[in-house]
C-alpha cells in the first residue's frame, strides 16, 4: 500500500474515533443538563467556550501543523479530548448553577480545541495526499472524509441518548474517555512524523490569507454554519424534547439519523453533482445556497402558521439536511481546491477558524432564540444568516480552475 494512502488512513480512523465522543459528549451535556432544569440559555452557554476556543485553535493549529506536521496536532486533539471527558465525568449537579456553568464551559473548551485539533489535521491530509492537480479526485476524497465524519457524529448522538439512559452522566464518559484513550495510542505507534510538515519557513502572519477567494469563502462558511447551528444546537433538541414530548433516547437516536443522513449526501455529492461534468465552482455553491433559503424558510412560514408543526419540521429537517449537506460539500472541496499546497494547513486553519465563529455566533443565537420565541424565531434568523451566506458568495469564481479535472 502507498505510504501516503495508509497515512491518510490511519488519520481518518482516529478522525473517526474523535468523532463518534463528540457527537455523544454533546448530546450528553444538553440532555443531561436539560434534565437537570438549566433554561435554553443556559444550556447555550455550556457550548461558548467550545466554540470560542475552536477560533483560536484553528488559527493557531494550521501554523503549528505547518510547522511541526500534522502529528503533532492530531495527537494533541486526541490527547486533550480524553482530558476533557475524564474532567467533565466530575462535574457535581449538587454545585450551584453558575458554578456549574463555569466548569462544564471550561471542560467544552479543552474539547473544542481538541475537535479543531483533530479535525485541521484530517482535512489538511487530504490535499498532502491529492498532490497531482486531480480536483476530480480532490472533490471525491474531501466528500468521503466529511461525509463519513458527519455519519459517525450522528451514531455518536444516538450513543450519546443511548450510553445517557444505560450508564448514566459520569460512567458513560469515564467509558469514552478510555476507548479514545487506546486510539491515540495507536495512532502514536503507528503515524510517522512528517506528515504535512512544510520545509519553507513559516511565519505566523502567514495564517491570515491573502487570498480574496479564500477570505470570501470563509465569510459564507461563516454564515452558514451559524444558520444551522441557530436552529440545530439548542432550539431544535429543546423543541423534540419540550414541545413533542420525546425521551433522551428518542431525541439522540432522531438526531443520529438527520446527522448520518446528511454525512451520506455529503460523501455522495461528486456523483449527484457529476452531471454538471466539472469540479465545483462559486456558482454552484450560490445556487444551493438559494435552495437552503427557500426550504429554510418555508420551514419557519409553517411553523408560524401553525400547519402540523411536528409533521413540519420533522420533514422539513430532512430537505434541509439535504441541501445543506451539498452545500457543506462544495464549501469543503473549494477550501482545498483554492488553498497552495505549502500552505494547505494554515489556509485550513483559517477557514475553519471561520465556520468556528459562524458555530459559536449560531449557538449564543439558538438559545436566545429559542428562550425568546421558540423554533420559528430561530428559523426566522437562520433564513437570515443564509442571505449573508449567498451575498458573501457573489464573489466566489463561476468557472472551475482551468487545471481542474472533471469529476470522475
Amino acid at each position: 500500500m502507498n505510504s501516503g494512502v495508509r497515512n491518510y488512513i490511519l488519520v481518518t480512523a482516529a478522525y473517526w474515533g474523535f468523532t463518534l465522543t463528540d457527537g455523544a459528549l454533546r448530546m450528553l451535556v444538553l440532555l443531561h443538563f436539560y434534565g437537570l432544569g438549566y433554561s435554553p440559555f443556559q444550556i447555550a452557554q455550556l457550548f461558548l467556550f467550545y466554540e470560542v476556543f475552536g477560533i483560536v485553535t484553528n488559527l493557531v493549529g494550521g501554523w503549528i501543523g505547518a510547522r511541526l506536521g500534522l502529528k503533532v496536532t492530531l495527537f494533541a486533539g486526541l490527547g486533550l479530548q480524553v482530558v476533557a471527558l475524564a474532567a467533565l465525568s466530575r462535574f457535581n449537579s449538587d454545585w450551584p448553577i453558575v458554578m456549574g456553568v463555569a466548569y462544564v464551559m471550561g471542560s467544552q473548551a479543552l474539547s473544542g480545541i481538541a475537535k479543531d485539533l483533530t479535525k485541521l489535521s484530517a482535512k489538511s491530509a487530504i490535499k498532502v495526499l491529492v498532490t497531482d492537480g486531480n480536483h476530480g479526485a480532490l472533490f471525491k476524497w474531501v466528500a468521503a472524509l466529511t461525509g463519513s465524519k458527519n455519519a459517525l457524529k450522528g451514531l455518536g448522538f444516538f450513543l450519546g441518548g443511548f450510553l445517557l439512559s444505560w450508564l448514566g452522566f459520569s460512567v458513560a464518559l469515564i467509558t469514552m474517555a478510555a476507548c479514545l484513550g487506546a486510539i491515540l495510542l495507536a495512532a502514536v505507534v503507528s503515524l510517522p512524523g512528517n506528515i504535512g510538515q512544510t520545509k519553507a519557513k513559516v511565519r505566523f502572519g502567514d495564517v491570515f490569507s491573502k487570498s480574496a477567494k479564500i477570505n470570501w469563502l470563509s465569510g459564507a462558511r461563516f454564515f452558514l454554519f451559524g444558520a444551522r447551528d441557530i436552529w440545530f444546537v439548542v432550539g431544535l433538541p429543546l423543541f423534540l424534547a419540550g414541545s413533542l414530548g420525546w425521551d433522551h433516547p428518542q431525541v439522540g437516536a432522531y438526531m443520529a439519523l438527520w446527522v448520518i443522513a446528511y454525512g451520506l449526501v455529503q460523501a455522495a455529492t461528486p456523483k449527484l453533482l457529476r452531471q454538471s461534468g466539472a469540479a465545483p465552482t462559486g456558482g454552484q455553491s450560490r445556487r444551493w445556497l438559494l435552495g437552503l433559503i427557500l426550504v429554510t424558510s418555508g420551514i419557519a412560514l409553517m411553523l408560524w402558521a401553525n400547519i402540523a408543526p411536528g409533521l413540519s419540521v420533522l420533514v422539513g429537517m430532512l430537505v434541509f439536511g439535504f441541501v445543506f449537506a451539498v452545500n457543506s460539500a462544495i464549501h469543503s472541496y473549494l477550501i482545498l481546491a483554492y488553498s497552495k499546497s505549502e500552505h494547505t494547513s494554515m489556509d485550513v486553519g483559517f477557514y475553519y477558524m471561520a465556520n468556528a465563529g459562524g458555530r459559536l455566533a449560531g449557538t449564543l443565537l439558538s438559545g436566545l432564540a429559542y428562550q425568546w420565541g421558540g423554533l420559528v424565531v430561530c428559523l426566522g434568523l437562520s433564513a437570515t444568516f443564509l442571505c449573508a451566506a449567498w451575498l458573501f458568495s457573489l464573489p466566489l469564481p463561476k468557472q472551475p480552475d482551468p487545471a481542474a479535472k472533471t469529476v470522475p
